[in-house]
């Protein structure tokens, strides 16, 4: 590792996603996904979250040459057989303990390419219901959960091919990581409750206006988007019951909402490649009609699209409509990263299958029956492609049909 000052920077970054992601408080469980070659910062995360008060850290490792292996030779009937011992974990940690969630993302953005996506998209529909119990909480917000990442060095390759070595590659991606994390300032802490602030004027203006819909025009892209009655605009804080603060995504450049997935009609094309699921999808075209998805293709990774949308319930909706400037920073580096995490944050974007109840009023005490009946798209998935460039124009709709201009070239015009 030849970039300066790494181990004090990790080490700042550790504290960060501890002190400030997940918010850990005394007597909190901490949970972290991670994969194994980054040990390191597992560690590191570790202990930062025993001096904080947690009283337990469970770490769940994961390898991507295992992964692999496993959707290779391993029938489907086997894959998708998950055993009721890992579902019963996952419930107890979540509703009797209300774990804290950090999810450390690293993966290779193409590291199952070249899996049956029969497979891949089965093995997502399974895991999808049996974990349910944890999907539901995060989403409500019942626990604190932050999506952060690191430097993997396939990942890197992906992101940086004309770096020489494998070291310049990872060296670069966690340059990124760091500065899109603001590691490099003396007090990360507090230059995250000034931008989080900055996000919230943002989503509070919306909030208070309350547009009846949202009108996408740009290259490709003319699309209606109604939102429900007494929708709520979201930014980078969120609470959990007890009021804690957390953040849920590191990096986040984002406000967002819930659509009304009764109301969306006309097309969309996508900017930025996405990976899901170990598959890399690029020239995603989606066509609306009625509020639903009436056709989706993609010029890479059509066939996973399809599953997608095709085999997972409620996927022929939208959960998320989100508004992230052109100029943001992350947009600005002039990177595709592969990782929705980063790149989700350099654009507008929409998310196919499950809203966050979050997103409405009093939507965390409804019940999926009760949010479908506002316009709150429910679904076993949740997954976002990124729509936004410096063409895009966006404007709101009042329910008196008043016209008001929210993006204008791809930047807030609100």
């Amino acid at each position: 590792m030849m970039l300066p000052n790494f181990q004090e920077n990790l080490q700042k970054y550790a504290r960060l996603l501890v002190a400030k992601g997940i918010n850990v408080k005394p007597g909190d469980w901490v949970k972290m996904t991670i994969a194994v070659d980054q040990a390191p910062l597992a560690r590191l995360i570790t202990k930062e979250a025993y001096s904080l008060g947690a009283e337990k850290v469970i770490v769940k490792w994961s390898d991507d040459d295992i992964t692999k292996q496993h959707y290779i030779n391993q029938s489907e009937e086997l894959l998708t057989d998950i055993p009721q011992y890992q579902i019963d974990e996952s419930e107890d940690h979540v509703l009797n303990h209300h774990v804290c969630r950090l999810s450390i993302l690293s993966n290779d953005p193409n590291l199952l390419n070249e899996v049956d996506p029969d497979k891949v998209a089965a093995y997502q529909k399974v895991a999808g219901k049996a974990f349910k119990a944890q999907r539901v909480a995060t989403q409500n917000d019942d626990l604190k959960w932050t999506v952060a990442a690191a430097a993997g060095a396939d990942w890197a390759k992906t992101v940086f091919p004309d770096l020489k070595t494998s070291e310049e590659q990872v060296d670069a991606l966690w340059d990124e990581i760091f500065k899109t994390c603001r590691i490099y300032h003396d007090d990360p802490v507090a230059v995250w409750d000034e931008h989080k602030e900055t996000l919230k004027e943002k989503a509070t203006k919306l909030n208070d206006i309350q547009f009846d819909a949202l009108h996408y025009t740009a290259p490709g892209t003319d699309l209606t988007l109604g939102l429900p009655k007494n929708h709520i605009w979201q930014s980078a804080e969120s609470f959990n019951p007890k009021n804690e603060e957390f953040i849920a995504n590191m990096p986040t450049e984002e406000v967002f909402t819930a659509p009304d997935t009764n109301r969306m009609d006309g097309v969309v094309v996508s900017t930025k490649p996405l990976s899901y699921a170990g598959t890399l999808i690029e020239g995603i075209k989606v066509q609306f009609k009625d509020g639903k998805i009436v056709d989706i293709s993609a010029e890479k990774g059509d066939k996973t699209i399809k599953k997608l949308v095709e085999d997972n319930e409620g996927a022929t909706g939208l959960g998320e409509v989100a508004l992230v400037p052109d100029p943001s920073p992350i947009s600005q580096s002039g990177i595709t990263f592969f990782e929705t995490l980063f790149d989700e944050n350099a654009s507008n974007h929409l998310a196919i299958g499950a809203a966050y109840p979050t997103c409405i009023q009093g939507g965390t005490k409804m019940s999926e029956e009760e949010l479908q009946e506002h316009g709150i798209n429910v679904s076993t998935t949740h997954v976002d492609f990124m729509i936004g460039s410096d063409k895009m124009d966006i404007d709101g709709i009042k329910q008196d049909g008043t016209v008001i201009p929210v993006f204008r070239n791809g930047d807030w015009a609100i």
